[in-house]
């Protein structure tokens, strides 16, 4: 096997991990093959004032299988779902924490949120301005966003480059690129990627249906709620979760015998330059993403056979992306595969695109495309193969992974089967 890629040592992923409204990894992919929706009504608060009742929450979710109990409940939500996904991306890899204190100068951490732990601000807050209650001494410190990094570190043992990333809705997938780069260029070994978000708040529920952002009218209905590129489209579901994914060395993942199960070959980043929550309506942005991403990786456009788009299910992001997508690629747009996963796992925000960058690795490792479910009506401007309803088996050799962020940053990565 050559070790080297464009002048670079090749980029091996060898373990994955996820928190998800689906669960974890390797049951989350086993269900989005299935194409089951984890939308439903919100339980972990009352949503009867809302005009959207429904997300995608993780349930039964149980923090202290790999978090001592005290330790947890200093911790925000999303640093609790960070180090467990991050532990069983590590579990998975086949590397041990043992493994990895023998190298830990040489093992990285890259992983960002947008919005970090709103669990702890918003409870400090409350208690100081409702009873006069002092902020306990971690309350502030613990609820910024690189505190899930810093706990996947801590925990792990990493003493490598430790990177926090936010770029909101685009951060899971510049962590993979970023991390790529790290392994690249000398500065790790092994590095621990991924992104994370848990802000399924009344608030930040309100915050997104002012937007009119949200899906409406399907309270009693939720699972049919997320529906990318179907002409009936409204808006997007909330989700929480996180996923990881341990990049080693290739030479290094071949020595030691590990599973590889994809190739990260390449990276870019752009901006839209043009409106906080509104995508550039030529799809600009998105275009360039991905176009220097399949530059970085050293190939046509024609050699790529499936997008997992960002998909958000939003009337505007959809019919822009799809257009990226189409002036990009041309008439090679129309024999390439496009789906969505965020129809069955809703939006995840700063967790998106490292879950989806899962399922795109899984469906070069599988061979299997999942669904886009919901796909009922057809969009004349939305008109690419969207893999509609039903998994399928295809043969894939290169892949990528879009994500598009609130301020109009993009990011897409660029996976290769091995």
């Amino acid at each position: 096997m050559e070790l080297t890629r464009n002048g670079f040592p090749r980029v091996a992923v060898t373990g994955l991990g996820a928190i998800t409204p689906l669960g974890r990894f390797p049951g989350l992919w086993e269900k989005l093959k299935a194409g089951e929706s984890g939308v439903r009504r919100i339980q972990s608060f009352d949503p009867s004032q809302l005009e959207v009742q429904i997300a995608a929450e993780v349930i039964d979710f149980d923090p202290t299988e790999y978090i001592e109990s005290k330790e947890a409940r200093r911790m925000g939500r999303p640093a609790q779902f960070a180090v467990t996904a991050a532990l069983d991306a590590l579990k998975d890899s086949g590397m041990t924490l043992e493994d990895i204190h023998e190298i830990r100068e040489r093992v990285g951490v890259d992983f960002g949120s947008s919005l970090g732990a709103h669990d702890l601000a918003q409870q400090a807050s409350f208690n100081f301005r409702t009873h006069g209650r002092r902020p306990g001494p971690f309350s502030l410190i613990e609820a910024i966003p690189n505190i899930p990094a810093h706990h996947v570190s801590r925990v792990t043992g990493a003493i490598g480059p430790l990177v926090c990333l936010s770029t909101a809705c685009a951060t899971g997938t510049h962590t993979i690129g970023d991390a790529m780069n790290l392994i690249r260029y000398g500065k790790a070994d092994v590095v621990i990627a991924g992104g994370v978000e848990a802000m399924i708040y009344d608030y930040g529920i309100a915050g997104f249906i002012s937007m009119k952002g949200l899906a409406t009218g399907y309270n009693d209905n939720p699972t049919k709620a997320s529906r990318p590129f179907d002409k009936n489209r409204n808006g997007f579901v909330f989700g929480e979760g996180s996923g990881a994914l341990i990049l080693e060395k290739m030479d290094r993942a071949v020595a030691r015998g590990a599973r590889i199960y994809a190739e990260v070959i390449g990276m870019a980043s752009s901006s839209d330059a043009f409106h906080v929550a509104a995508p550039e309506p030529t799809g600009m942005g998105a275009r360039n993403a991905m176009k220097w991403a399949i530059e970085d990786a050293h190939l046509d456009v024609t050699q790529i056979n499936y997008v997992n788009t960002h998909g958000s299910s939003t009337p505007a992001n959809d019919s822009v992306e799809t257009r990226a997508i189409k002036d990009l690629f041309k008439d090679h747009a129309y024999k390439l595969a496009a789906n969505s996963t965020k129809s069955m796992i809703g939006h995840l925000l700063g967790g998106a695109g490292a879950v989806e960058g899962i399922a795109t690795i899984m469906s070069l490792y599988d061979q299997v495309l999942h669904p886009t479910i919901n796909y009922e009506t057809p969009d004349p401007e939305c008109d690419l193969d969207y893999v509609p309803n039903v998994a399928r088996d295809a043969k894939l050799q290169y892949a990528m992974s879009n994500s598009f962020g609130l301020g109009g940053q993009n990011a897409c990565a660029v996976f290769g089967r091995v």
